[in-house]
């Protein structure tokens, strides 16, 4: 999968608000009621991920879930993270 230009990049983030770039990458938390709500959250997006063979890394700290895209082996940003933040956005759907 080819990496994405900066402009490209800054046209999909328009339409995922709440994700941010860091460096080669794309990122956003999700806050939830308590731990035990953030932990299910994990699990499915750990099925969609498995699902389609991309991974995020994951940082959880007790009602909070961060999730970090980026393609490893284009060494950046391609539409597989964009697709992968949709997809998790979805299934957050508000908390």
């Amino acid at each position: 999968m080819a990496k994405l230009t900066q402009s490209g990049i800054e046209r999909r983030l328009a339409t995922l608000t709440e994700w941010t770039q860091t460096g080669d990458a794309i990122q956003r938390t999700y806050d939830f009621a308590d731990f035990v709500h953030a932990m299910e959250f994990v699990k499915r997006v750990a099925d969609q991920a498995e699902a389609v063979q991309h991974h995020p890394d994951i940082l959880i700290r007790w009602n909070k879930v961060t999730c970090t895209l980026s393609t490893h082996d284009a060494k950046g940003l391609t539409a597989k993270d964009f697709d992968s933040a949709k997809a998790f956005d979805d299934l957050y759907g508000g908390g």
